[in-house]
């Protein structure tokens, strides 16, 4: 059996070029992964837990009086995560009135799911440490170029760290939300996508900490300080008011991927959602000319549900730290010849033995590797003229 290869410096090669001229369509769709890479300064404490680490600490704050309820219902559920375990107890709330589930009725329910935005939202309100870090140097990256097209950010996290960096940079930044007292969420202004292209779009896609409902039953954005009341995607249907942001904001990501030419890179995503990775699914099916590169924290036998996509679409890629999904294809990483002298310098931001392994790897499934990566694709290095990759058909 002949084990197939694929060497990093040829696709990074082509991958920093395209990111360095500011002509391409280019969105970044960002997980929990993100901020859980990243740690709290002079200790190894994630700044914001991923989903897991959030879904043990709102428990372990609650378990004294909700711990039962908490078992009773984790059974129910294949994916026990804090934001399906919020989604049946909201649907609980709403549907059970005075009857009592596992010892609690509706408006008991209702109190629950309050008392789990309370905790979620005291978690994930962390401020952007001080320290030049990932989120500003990507900023750095989308701000110091001049764009044809604007980057847009599609992001599953709730925390406010994005527009902590991007208002640091004054860089200005969309987020579908207009006003000044309590700022509305405006859908013909997200579907037309008209701001200039300098303006950042930034799409929370299961909302936001700075997200509540109003006296009429509208999302509205507030200040942060006390926007303890998350608003989640739930599986009962909403008025049009509460459904607004949610449709508009995934048929963004629809139009997106849609437009022809258009390059999605995905950082601490682990494509388990199964109502995104859907629609990527579906517009990579219908637009052949767009292309996904997901950068992937795990060994790539471990990234299931991005690798299903991938061996279905040929216009998605997964680059893993051990292997890559290129074209369809799995290979083991073996890196060639330097494509220039000066490209170890280069190589050493995505190729190289990372804290706590002995052999070499791909390291831009972190997302403050791939961030300075993006970052330092603006130096003068002079990119490999013979490079045999030279477009984004023949990287993806």
């Amino acid at each position: 059996m002949i084990l197939h290869t694929h060497n990093p410096d040829q696709y990074m090669a082509s991958l920093r070029q395209i990111i360095a001229q500011g002509r391409k369509r280019i969105g970044l769709i960002v997980g929990a992964g993100a901020p859980a890479g990243i740690c709290v300064p002079g200790t190894n404490e994630p700044l914001i837990p991923a989903v897991a680490g959030l879904t043990s600490k709102v428990l372990e704050a609650l378990s004294e009086n909700y711990n039962s309820v908490f078992t009773s219902i984790m059974k129910d559920l294949s994916s026990p995560n804090i934001e399906n375990i919020l989604s049946r107890i909201r649907s609980l709330a709403n549907v059970i009135g005075e009857t009592q589930v596992y010892g609690l009725n509706g408006s008991d329910y209702k109190k629950l799911g309050d008392s789990i935005c309370d905790e979620i939202g005291k978690i994930v309100s962390k401020r952007l440490p001080a320290v030049y870090g990932p989120y500003s140097e990507l900023v750095t990256w989308i701000s110091g170029t001049a764009r044809e097209h604007a980057v847009e950010i599609f992001t599953t996290n709730y925390d406010l760290l994005f527009e902590e960096a991007l208002e640091r940079a004054k860089a200005p930044f969309f987020d579908g939300f207009t006003g000044a007292s309590e700022p509305f969420f405006d859908p013909s202004s997200v579907a037309n996508n008209d701001l200039p292209s300098r303006w950042t779009r930034l799409w929370k896609l299961h909302g936001s900490l700075c997200w509540k409902g109003n006296d009429q039953g509208e999302v509205v954005r507030v200040g942060k300080c006390n926007a303890t009341h998350l608003v989640f995607p739930e599986h009962l249907k909403y008025d049009q008011t509460q459904k607004a942001p949610y449709a508009a904001l995934f048929d963004r990501l629809r139009s997106f991927l849609m437009t022809p030419d258009t390059l999605l890179i995905a950082s601490g995503f682990s494509f388990a959602d199964a109502h995104i990775s859907a629609r990527i699914d579906e517009c990579l099916s219908a637009n052949p000319s767009a292309s996904v590169f997901a950068f992937q924290f795990k060994l790539l036998d471990d990234e299931t549900f991005a690798c299903d996509i991938a061996g279905r679409r040929a216009n998605m890629s997964v680059y893993s730290p051990d292997k890559a999904m290129i074209n369809g294809v799995v290979g083991t990483w073996v890196p060639g010849d330097l494509p220039t002298r000066d490209w170890g310098s280069i190589r050493a931001g995505y190729w190289g033995i990372e804290d706590g392994n002995d052999v070499e790897q791909f390291l831009l499934g972190r997302f403050d590797r791939l961030a300075r990566f993006f970052a330092s694709s603006r130096s003068d290095r002079r990119l490999p003229t013979a490079s045999p990759i030279s477009s984004v058909e023949s990287l993806a």
